[in-house]
């Protein structure tokens, strides 16, 4: 640690001041850098590189315990703790959530249907629940708005829409990609959202019922009825709009493409803890897979009927 201090700092200084600084001979600091280098220190050197860039693939988001997980996945023998180490040489980090803003506006004069969900955002299986909700992003040339849709089941981010306005339109646009990916009859479905005006508006209703689903609202200004969607949205916000690598946002249409590329690595790649530290289509390809195997077990306990002849 003494050399890598005084490297860093003799060339403004030189060597003896920095080494009177910290109460040490110019000796020790010599002898360390003819000493070889550890086998720690080598394999620091190794790792350091592939650390650097698992965390810039991922948004820069990750902290210890996620990029370990990455590295591990990734084929690199390492412990979370070396790990925890070299973030710090690399002065790398996680990122943090921050306050969500509303963008909910109520219409006083519509019906809401009833909240059917009660706060338990849990699903047995895909397209039992969808949660959808609104954010916007400031940019020079105005606001962009923002919707997700999300099965609870598998945190899978199934519809999005990014919009210059907060009309009903965008959020049927959102409706309609997830109709495409997930099915156009989805009888059983529970779509929850707030009470924004977009939700409780006629023509999201009757999208719902097209595929069969029931509507779900919750209480306007309570942020604990539409968790969830809440979540999804602050996670946006945090690893993409205000992440890291990002500076002020000039379009909505860079919104957009960013917000594309987002989701697909929300999808495809991103390490969520609930899910067992699985990705969305990982945790739904593994069900799927259990559901196979269970159904041929199945097949093979039935037994065939016999021949009375």
């Amino acid at each position: 640690m003494i050399a890598e201090f005084v490297d860093a700092n003799r060339a403004e200084f030189g060597v003896e001041p920095v080494c009177a600084a910290l109460q040490a001979a110019p000796s020790t600091y010599w002898s360390a850098k003819r000493r070889p280098p550890s086998a720690r220190a080598l394999r620091d050197a190794a790792m350091m590189p592939l650390l650097w860039a698992l965390w810039q693939a991922n948004y820069s988001v990750y902290g210890a315990r996620k990029l370990w997980i990455a590295a591990r996945r990734a084929g690199h023998d390492i412990g979370r703790d070396q790990v925890a180490r070299l973030m710090g040489r690399l002065g790398i980090r996680g990122v943090q959530r921050t306050k969500r803003v509303r963008t909910t506006r109520a219409d006083p004069a519509a019906e809401r249907p009833a909240d059917l969900v009660g706060r338990d955002f849990t699903a047995d299986a895909p397209n039992r629940l969808w949660v959808a909700d609104l954010t916007h992003v400031a940019t020079w040339s105005g606001v962009a708005y923002v919707c997700f849709i999300t099965d609870a089941f598998s945190r899978r981010i199934v519809g999005w829409r990014v919009a210059a306005n907060m009309r009903t339109q965008m959020v049927l646009d959102a409706l309609e990609m997830a109709r495409w990916a997930r099915g156009t009859q989805l009888e059983g479905l529970i779509a929850h959202a707030d009470a924004g005006s977009q939700f409780t508006s006629i023509r999201y209703s009757e999208r719902l019922d097209e595929i069969g689903a029931t509507p779900s609202i919750g209480t306007v200004g309570d942020s604990y009825d539409n968790a969830l969607a809440e979540a999804v949205n602050s996670l946006y916000k945090t690893e993409l709009i205000r992440g890291p690598r990002q500076g002020p946002w000039r379009t909505i249409d860079d919104v957009e493409l960013a917000t594309l590329g987002w989701v697909h690595w929300w999808n495809t790649q991103r390490i969520h803890g609930y899910l067992g530290d699985l990705s969305p289509d990982q945790f739904e390809a593994a069900y799927a897979a259990t559901r196979t195997d269970h159904d041929n077990t199945e097949n093979q306990n039935i037994q065939p009927a016999q021949n009375p002849g």
